[in-house]
């Protein structure tokens, strides 16, 4: 939408009546594609002239079975959606002459440079979003990321640097560091600068005052990154480890790069080195060959590892992938009691968490406000309600938990 507001035009709602209508889909799963579809036809039944564009992951990986969908008038890859201006202008200069529908999209594993548009989103006014890094090697068997996002690109330091430097001065506290891989921040770089230390880099910029890890590759953490990191106090002590499964046997299939074993070191050197570290994770029920026997092993490594939060998905054939030929695909009743059963493990572990911070004082960054009811999060990113009438937008304060209810706490002023 950025650059559609730079080139001068108005940003509107669909119920507007706009002239052009862009869909960024998604395709980590069946059900993103399926909505991203969805949403492509729907949005031309109230106006026939519309211009439809569908740029992202969907389009990059699907640009036949999008270009078959008469609705959908241009096609962009996400090399090409930094251009979008300039395709639904020179569309628009032709559109009357014939009935086109035009399909942009480049081979995205050629690109070797980190693309620098669309780089931040600002979550209110307390919080930025920072790309850092694009595109992975890993080639999961169930996943197609590889092949809508291209391989690792890194976003160059010095960019990164000067973009939180102006974000401090914004006045927003709190940046998150994301990317489809960013534990390989830094492997495509001549020099040896790796994540870790970017790190040590943001951590010295004045005004911001927490610095929150993205999804994580479990292998990253070693004795060393983890002491190094323990020492810069602006490091969120929250970190979401990316599991997919607790047992070596699926973990093979799934051609992930670690065993559990290797998992729970990882694990174990995070809890000793940030205290009160909360760790979550993604997990896949239902992955072909998962039998029960391996889903057990799956509960109680989980069990085991206790994470705070666990967002559980059920496998999802991806066409074009090595999961989808694998024998012994689970049938959609097991999975979902599977799910089920992970996620009251998950809820469980959440509630026990919270109320150990039940009579305590801890430090909380607020969001938003609803009905009177401000809400926020702490550095290990546990949600805190509480009641006030005062403008806590952007602060961060010290509250007391005094309720947990259904994952969450609610808290009160302390007493003075």
């Amino acid at each position: 939408m950025q650059k559609f507001e730079e080139a001068g035009y108005k940003i509107c709602k669909i119920d507007e009546n706009p002239d052009i209508y862009v869909v960024n889909t998604c395709t980590v799963t069946n059900i993103a594609d399926r909505k991203s579809r969805q949403a492509l036809r729907k949005v031309k039944e109230k106006n026939k002239d519309l211009i439809v564009v569908a740029v992202g992951c969907y389009a990059q990986i699907a640009r036949e079975k999008l270009q078959e969908i008469e609705e959908i008038d241009i096609v962009l890859g996400n090399k090409e959606k930094k251009d979008i201006v300039k395709y639904v202008e020179e569309y628009i200069e032709i559109k009357n002459k014939e009935n086109l529908n035009e399909v942009y999209v480049a081979d995205i594993a050629k690109q070797k440079d980190f693309d620098e548009y669309g780089l931040v989103t600002y979550t209110e006014k307390t919080r930025a979003t920072i790309k850092i890094q694009d595109g992975c090697n890993n080639f999961c068997s169930y996943c197609l990321i590889p092949y809508a996002r291209g391989r690792i690109r890194s976003r160059n330091k010095d960019n990164i640097i000067q973009e939180v430097t102006k974000i401090a001065k914004k006045g927003i506290k709190e940046i998150v560091l994301t990317g489809i891989h960013i534990a390989s921040y830094g492997k495509d770089f001549e020099e040896n600068y790796k994540l870790i230390d970017l790190l040590e880099d943001l951590n010295k910029i004045n005004g911001i005052q927490r610095i929150r890890l993205g999804s994580l590759e479990p292998t990253i953490v070693t004795e060393e990154f983890a002491k190094r990191l323990s020492k810069l106090e602006k490091i969120c002590n929250q970190f979401h480890l990316s599991l997919q499964s607790g047992c070596n046997e699926t973990l093979k299939r799934m051609n992930r790069k670690y065993t559990i074993e290797e998992f729970r070191n990882v694990a174990d050197i995070l809890r000793k080195y940030f205290k009160d570290v909360n760790l979550t994770t993604d997990i896949i029920v239902g992955f072909p060959g998962e039998t029960e026997e391996e889903f057990n092993k799956t509960y109680e490594f989980l069990k085991e590892i206790c994470f705070y939060k666990m967002h559980v998905f059920k496998y999802s054939p991806r066409e074009g992938t090595l999961a989808t030929k694998l024998p012994n695909q689970i049938d959609g009743k097991t999975k979902d009691e599977r799910s089920q059963k992970l996620i009251e493990l998950s809820n469980n572990n959440q509630t026990e968490y919270n109320k150990k911070y039940l009579g305590k004082i801890i430090e909380v960054l607020f969001e938003e406000e609803t009905d009177g009811i401000w809400s926020g999060y702490t550095k290990n990113y546990i949600k805190v309600n509480l009641k006030s009438d005062k403008n806590l937008e952007n602060q961060i304060i010290d509250v007391m938990p005094e309720k947990e209810n259904n994952q969450m706490i609610y808290a009160k002023m302390p007493e003075k």
